[in-house]
């Protein structure tokens, strides 16, 4: 096979490849078309991206501990409070969601809406 064809079949192959990546991206949104949406209030939107960059912050300080080879004591201590961080906000969220999204799908008539906070709970358990 000459030089000139290899590069052919491999400027195909790649090609070949990129089309089927954008047709798996296509798909994947095609699954969010009829995705739920929640409107937040501009101060609920920073709270909780306020919670999240300082969760974020806190596992950063983790990882320079693991560089720094710090005492695993230490980090479990580190790793206890940003799961306490994770689970209040989950909570906040969990108790908007169902103050609102919930009593709002009940209130159309959308009593499926059940299911769903059943699933949220066993997650949560």
């Amino acid at each position: 096979m000459s030089k000139e064809t290899k590069v052919t079949m491999n400027k195909l192959e790649s090609e070949s490849e990129t089309l089927e990546e954008e047709k798996d991206i296509q798909e994947s949104e095609r699954g969010f078309e009829n995705l739920k949406t929640t409107v937040r209030s501009n101060d609920d939107k920073h709270e909780i991206t306020t919670r999240i960059n300082r969760i974020i912050g806190s596992l950063g300080g983790i990882n320079k501990m693991i560089e720094e080879n710090r005492y695993c004591h230490d980090i479990l201590i580190q790793l206890s409070a940003i799961d306490k961080s994770i689970k209040s906000l989950a909570n906040r969220i969990i108790e908007k969601h169902l103050k609102s999204c919930v009593v709002q799908s009940i209130k159309d008539g959308n009593e499926d809406v059940m299911s769903e906070v059943v699933e949220l709970f066993k997650r949560f358990q």
